[in-house]
């Protein structure tokens, strides 16, 4: 029976940027995979086939099950190099897994209920997302889709944080169990500021200034020539 593979690859020899430019062409993207304890395999992929499995969000953040050279390898998208201006893929990292070793990955944060959220209910506030991922350790078969976090009674000006998360069975924050844990705050309820636009100051081009105050000059002046005149015809 077939096996239903997440992506299919070829194995590839040329390397360089010529080559890897030559690839993208013909409608491939390079790839590589390494990891445990076996050697590094330059791959190529197609780059439609990609396009539409990206359509799914899970897609980055899940195991895939690859081929390589007929051979099925279990791996992780551990980076994704895509074109600044056009949607295409330039190269992937792929890194295999094992089922017995914890792997690190930067999975979503979800909120839920942050429209009933008590701050926002009964106050008019908006609930600030402060992080939008984190990163998580576990065996490939605890690995999360994303993880949900339920704001619905969190009140105005207050804040959740790493600490409250509900995390699944076998999965760990990295910053909650490193040697120094960090406790960083994940979403807040807070009043969105509108600041009031300040009326613009017509700018007078340089060298009108001048001209201007010569102007009033001008005006003033005319006046008095006028009184000199009437001042010389009474006398």
């Amino acid at each position: 029976m077939a096996t239903d593979y997440d992506l299919i690859t070829v194995s590839r020899e040329d390397a360089g940027t010529s080559h890897s430019r030559r690839m993208r062409s013909e409608g491939m993207v390079p790839a590589v995979v390494y990891g445990a304890g076996k050697d590094t395999v330059k791959v190529s992929i197609s780059h439609n086939e990609l396009l539409k499995k990206l359509n799914n969000e899970a897609f980055l953040n899940s195991i895939l099950s690859i081929a390589v050279d007929d051979k099925e390898e279990s791996v992780l998208i551990k980076d994704i190099q895509v074109h600044p201006s056009k949607r295409q893929v330039m190269h992937l990292d792929l890194q295999r897994v094992r089922s017995d070793v914890a792997i690190k990955v930067s999975i979503p944060l979800a909120f839920i209920n942050d429209d009933i959220a008590v701050g926002v209910k009964m106050n008019g506030g908006t609930v600030t997302p402060l992080m939008n991922e984190v990163e998580i350790s576990c065996l490939p078969k605890d690995l999360p889709e994303r993880l949900e976090v339920d704001v619905e009674s969190l009140e105005l000006d207050e804040m959740l944080y790493l600490e409250d998360i509900v995390l699944p069975q076998g999965v760990e924050l990295s910053l909650l169990t490193q040697e120094e844990p960090v406790n960083e705050p994940i979403v807040a309820v807070r009043l969105l500021q509108i600041q009031e636009e300040e009326p613009e100051v017509e700018e007078v081009p340089e060298g009108e200034e001048g001209m201007e105050a010569e102007s009033d000059g001008e005006e003033g002046a005319e006046p008095s020539a006028e009184g000199e005149s009437e001042d010389n015809q009474e006398q």
